[in-house]
């Protein structure tokens, strides 16, 4: 019975190291992802901190590569030193990866105060070229996300580039996708984005913060997971001196 719970054991764990290595990838693909879609909104925040989250599940995603490998060698060869240096730097990651998802939660609160504090400076810095950071931010999440102005297109009344450009109307990127004829101007509102683009931001900022939070919640339980089942292992080696004595004359043989 005790020998078929090791040999349980030891299969859901090289099933598990395989879905590390697995996860390494989707874990460096997430944070990777979250890196360039902050990128493009990186002109609505302040706080840099706020990627520290994606910094370290990049970090924990290449370390569950060497996780991984470790895992297998030590439970196929069912070596104890090797086992418990598996469980040791498991432990450190499932820790780390609680980390992330405090963070996450942390700086997902702190999202909607950046962007409320940044969004209307970098719109009174728009001055329509493609040269100008702040031009092509906000053409872009206009485009990307459908909004118009901070709260609606009423918002672009107050900017700089409105008063400079005194031809009433919005930027070109306010104009709805499938309106062909659209100059952006204000005497036709029907062809302009009815919705403000704080909201969406805030939303979009939050969304990808929760990929984060979800994904390392997700794989923290896998880790678990193989934590207990290498303890199962290495118990048992401890504990049935018949079950060290085979594993010992097997490695001879």
């Amino acid at each position: 019975m005790g020998q078929c719970g090791i040999t349980s054991s030891k299969t859901v764990l090289v099933f598990l190291n395989l879905i590390f290595w697995a996860a390494a990838g989707i874990l460096c693909y997430v944070g990777a992802y979250v890196f360039i879609t902050y990128d493009d909104y990186d002109h609505f925040f302040e706080d840099v901190y706020t990627l520290i989250p994606a910094v370290v599940i990049i970090a924990v995603g290449a370390l569950l590569f060497l996780v991984g490998l470790i895992g297998c060698c030590a439970t196929v060869r069912e070596s104890y030193c090797g086992l418990t240096t598996f469980v040791i730097i498991l432990l450190l990651v499932f820790v780390t990866e609680v980390a992330v998802v405090v963070l996450g939660y942390i700086y997902r609160a702190k999202v909607e105060n950046e962007v409320n504090t940044s969004i209307k400076k970098v719109y009174d810095e728009y001055n329509g070229t493609n040269s100008n950071a702040q031009s092509r931010a906000i053409d872009y999440i206009q485009r990307q996300l459908q909004c118009c102005g901070i709260h609606n297109y009423s918002d672009w009344q107050y900017t700089h580039w409105y008063e400079e450009s005194k031809n009433n109307s919005v930027p070109i990127s306010c104009c709805k996708t499938n309106t062909g004829s659209c100059t952006g101007s204000l005497t036709r509102p029907e062809d302009l984005f009815q919705e403000g683009c704080e909201a969406l931001v805030v939303k979009k900022l939050k969304e990808i913060m929760m990929y984060i939070i979800w994904t390392a919640l997700t794989f923290a339980a896998i880790q678990l997971l193989g934590m207990l089942c290498a303890c199962v292992v290495l118990c048992r080696r401890s504990r049935d001196p018949a079950y060290e004595l085979l594993i010992t004359g097997a490695t001879y043989a």
